[in-house]
């Protein structure tokens, strides 16, 4: 699969961020246009765009745009605005680690700059990179990936860590995509990922746009799948994996993770080293809290009674103990996490 035959989920052209508009999908393909970084960060929050390595893109992206919209004549002033706006793109989804790594590239980019200008070009030529270096990673991910795969498998997947959750190609759903271009013949059971249905708008509408063989399951048949033989192994993505191997995902990951034990099925996370959070501890990880509209009402019809508690959590956590390895672009990561992680980090140097 060539670079220009991929899906591009966010895109730098003329000034302005160019991002597909999840939301939409699968009805439609819409592609919408931002010149102000408040306009990105609205487009984080509200899942216009979505996935880590994407929002770490968007953050860099925006962080580009509040460079252009400043009127600084200083490059302590520019500095001082590139903040304000980081700070505010930050706040917008607390738990993936990829906004921060994002920002953070782009923030010491500015600050070793000299005039207001140059800093300017060279934070837009940093974030176009990092888009371009994300689809490369992502194929080197899913070409160390492949080789856990064979000929025949049927490989389940939660949520989407597909093109669509990164800038394109993808980490799970890379993995899976080179799995089928070193010539296995696999097929794909996606779970439709309640309460948004990424599984189902999204990961779903990717495989079958690619032609791959992709079989949809509600959230709550992954026992049944599993326990009747038709599952042989699981990849998903992350949105944060900490030093010690414990893995922040998409909300639902950890009982897929444990069914998946329960069954003797192999079950990978496939994520960027810039995914990883080496500093904190579980218990230090903020999850986000969403709206309780998205599990009382599908649409604007409603699906339950109103005034009801409701915990929407967008993740959880899955201990170290249920991963068989975690697939980098620097390699997999195998049990025990704390050696084998630092390992990849140092031969990445």
């Amino acid at each position: 699969m060539e670079k220009a035959d991929l899906l591009r989920t966010v895109e730098w052209k003329n000034n302005a961020v160019i991002m597909i508009d999840q939301t939409k999908l699968p009805n439609e393909l819409v592609l919408v246009t931002y010149t102000d970084y408040n306009q990105i960060a609205s487009a984080i929050r509200n899942l216009v765009v979505r996935g880590a390595p994407a929002i770490g893109v968007s953050g860099a992206f925006g962080l580009a745009l509040a460079a252009l919209q400043s009127n600084a004549g200083t490059k302590e002033e520019l500095i001082g605005d590139l903040e304000a706006a980081k700070k505010t793109l930050f706040e917008t989804r607390p738990t993936a680690v990829n906004l921060a790594w994002g920002l953070e590239q782009i923030m010491n980019v500015a600050k070793k700059g000299t005039t207001v200008s140059q800093i300017k070009n060279s934070i837009i030529d940093t974030a176009k990179q990092m888009a371009d270096d994300d689809i490369k990673i992502n194929m080197t991910m899913g070409k160390n990936g492949s080789v856990l795969f064979d000929d025949k498998d049927t490989i389940m997947t939660h949520c989407n860590a597909g093109a669509l959750a990164t800038v394109a190609y993808g980490t799970a759903l890379g993995v899976i995509r080179a799995t089928r271009e070193s010539g296995k013949n696999i097929k794909v059971i996606a779970t439709e990922t309640r309460p948004v249905q990424q599984g189902s708008r999204l990961t779903a509408f990717e495989l079958k746009h690619d032609g791959i063989d992709v079989s949809l399951i509600p959230d709550t048949a992954v026992g049944y799948t599993m326990a009747n033989g038709l599952v042989n192994k699981v990849v998903v993505g992350a949105d944060r994996i900490l030093r010690t191997g414990h893995v922040f995902n998409k909300i639902g990951t950890y009982q897929v993770a444990l069914l998946a034990k329960q069954h003797g099925i192999p079950f990978y996370i496939a994520a960027p080293l810039s995914t990883f959070d080496l500093k904190s501890n579980p218990q230090d990880v903020v999850i986000e809290q969403r709206n309780a509209s998205e599990v009382t009402q599908v649409g604007d019809r409603k699906t339950a009674p109103d005034g009801i508690n409701v915990i929407n959590p967008a993740f959880d956590m899955t201990p170290p103990e249920l991963i068989s390895g975690i697939i980098t672009e620097a390699g997999v990561a195998r049990p025990p996490y704390e050696e084998s992680i630092k390992k990849l980090f140092q031969a990445n140097k």
